[in-house]
């Protein structure tokens, strides 16, 4: 672009399109090359299946897999935004009252010592095989990195740069809106990214306490049935919303720290 030139208001969507492009285009040459490998070293279907065998199953009944789709995504969704909301708040408030953090910090480190699949079994004995209950999981595994991240992003804040805003009559508030938050996002982003992750193993393991409905079913009847096709399928669609979701968070990311492309 010509300096001076006024940026186009389609810049960021070409940008989107194309960076959508190059994945699918670099998707779809590994998965032609997953298949000539199978083909060429003669691997057996019960230990790796063809990507032209899991796609053909996914086709062949795309109702189950669609389903369990939207539902595991609505229980990620769901602990995530609850998580991330939870831990930022609860990020601002160790940063603003140090005697609470001595307090209950602590007890959010011990809670993360304990298994998943047991905090699962005690969620699913309080509230039934509900979608709270898979929701509850998945923020079970979202809130701790994204209070911790609030925490050193706050922290980390330069005095100098407080200093300079009080002196302008910024009060505690007008601080943690116009500066600490801020400059706690990119910290706060690299949680968020991670709990994209984090979320949706909460709401797959959720599923394995009983459901009928779900991607982690439809892993668990792939197992049961010993059908590593279905397996295979279902790892592809937890692939598929495990990637979406991540590139969502990262396009907020781009969108609203939009200076450290800058740095």
């Amino acid at each position: 672009m010509r300096p001076g030139a006024t940026p186009s208001p389609l810049a960021p969507l070409a940008g989107v399109l194309l960076r959508g492009a190059r994945g699918l285009a670099i998707l779809l040459a590994v998965l032609v090359a997953a298949e000539g490998l199978i083909v060429l070293f003669g691997v057996k279907p019960w230990y790796v299946p063809r990507p032209s065998l899991v796609i053909g199953a996914i086709l062949a009944t795309p109702e189950p897999y669609v389903q369990g789709f939207l539902r595991t995504l609505t229980e990620t969704l769901m602990g995530f935004v609850s998580g991330a909301l939870f831990g930022i708040a609860t990020g601002v408030v160790f940063f603003r009252a140090k005697v609470l953090k001595e307090l209950i910090f602590p007890i959010f480190v011990v809670s993360q010592t304990i298994p998943v699949i047991a905090f699962g079994a005690l969620v699913v004995l309080w509230f039934g095989n509900t979608l709270i209950a898979k929701a509850a999981i998945s923020f079970y595994l979202t809130f701790f990195p994204v209070t911790v991240n609030t925490l050193l992003g706050l922290e980390s804040v330069d005095p100098r740069q407080e200093a300079l805003l009080r002196s302008f009559g910024a009060g505690r508030f007008q601080l943690l809106r116009r500066l600490q938050l801020p400059a706690a996002l990119p910290q706060i982003f690299v949680a968020l990214r991670l709990a994209s992750a984090l979320s949706l193993v909460g709401a797959i393991v959720g599923e394995w306490f009983g459901d009928t409905v779900g991607l982690g079913v439809l892993l668990l009847q792939g197992m049961y049935n010993e059908n590593v096709v279905a397996i295979w399928a279902a790892i592809a669609m937890c692939a598929l919303l495990g990637t979406g979701f991540y590139a969502v968070v990262a396009a907020a990311e781009r969108a609203l720290v939009f200076w450290g492309a800058e740095q």
